[in-house]
């Protein structure tokens, strides 16, 4: 029964092994083609990751979000998200405050409902240090959903819903970043932490 249990074992062993080779080489004049025929549609877009989910309404209203192009963004959905928005601020007996941004609650919802990543060669990619370089890309060290949080709920100061004072904490997400630095080549991200 022994030697069974040793076959068996060599036997899955064999099955699992994996041999690769360096087939993927394009050699001998042959040519690589992609075929893009067909219709391709969007499925999801995280220019500003956590916005669609914290504004919209229901599921539908996120995948309508997700499938919309840029271009009609605002149109379709700064009035929803403010809605939303407007609904949070009466579950907590509050008013929205001019945030850190100096934007109103109207401003606030028709920037963030425009989801892409707007681009400013004369500031620091950035997707918030300060009122000069909002959303102006994103680096690896960009809390995206503390920074949303903060501009939805932080009011003037950013720290209008931190949880001091009786408030609730809605300025931050509490997931810490991840420890160490992001290195200046790829994959750019931190070493693996154990």
């Amino acid at each position: 029964m022994k030697i069974f249990k040793y076959i068996m074992a060599v036997a899955v062993m064999a099955t699992i092994t994996v041999s690769c080779d360096n087939d993927d080489d394009v050699t001998g004049g042959e040519t690589a083609t992609t075929d893009f025929s067909g219709t391709f549609t969007t499925q999801d877009q995280m220019g500003r990751p956590g916005i669609n989910t914290v504004l919209s309404a229901t599921d539908a209203d996120e995948n309508s979000f997700n499938i919309t192009t840029p271009a009609g963004q605002i149109a379709a959905f700064s009035g929803p998200f403010n809605d939303r928005l407007q609904a949070y601020y009466d579950a907590y007996g509050a008013s929205f405050e001019n945030n850190i941004l100096g934007l109103d609650q109207a401003q606030t919802t028709a920037v963030l409902s425009l989801d892409v990543l707007q681009v400013s060669p004369e500031a620091p990619t950035s997707y918030f240090t300060d009122t000069s370089s909002f959303l102006t890309g994103r680096t690896l060290e960009d809390d995206v959903i503390d920074v949303s949080l903060i501009v939805l709920f932080g009011g003037n100061t950013g720290a209008r819903f931190d949880g001091n004072n009786g408030t609730p904490n809605l300025v931050s997400d509490n997931v810490a970043l991840e420890g160490g630095v992001s290195t200046s080549t790829f994959p750019y991200l931190t070493a693996a932490q154990f």
